[in-house]
């Protein structure tokens, strides 16, 4: 599934971080569920969260695993903030990607 979600993320179909994560665990959505998520990339995410958290933090809504997540991100990333992740260049966007994609692996169950 990471390298599913890495593989959408500007590639053939141009998904930013936050449509790769939801083209990738929400088979099933239209094209139109997808676009929704068009603003969510780029750190233009509510408080200018990571994309790819933000999509994240929409699947486990219910879960009670998003603090979980970002947790990770801030352990390993620096932050959960797009900007801030670039400027710090712990991680790519990329293995931001692999990093929310390996952990909905395990805690989201796919619709």
């Amino acid at each position: 599934m990471k390298e599913k979600a890495v593989g959408y993320f500007h590639e053939k179909e141009h998904y930013n971080c936050a449509q790769a994560i939801i083209k990738t665990f929400c088979p099933d959505y239209s094209e139109e569920e997808i676009a929704k998520y068009n603003k969510m990339g780029g750190g233009k995410a509510e408080g200018g969260l990571c994309g790819a958290v933000y999509a994240a933090n929409k699947l486990l809504s219910n879960t009670g695993k998003s603090s979980e997540l970002e947790s990770k991100l801030v352990e390993l990333a620096g932050s959960t903030k797009c900007r801030e992740i670039l400027k710090l260049k712990k991680l790519s966007c990329k293995d931001c990607l692999r990093l929310v994609a390996g952990f909905l692996e395990t805690e989201y169950k796919t619709k």
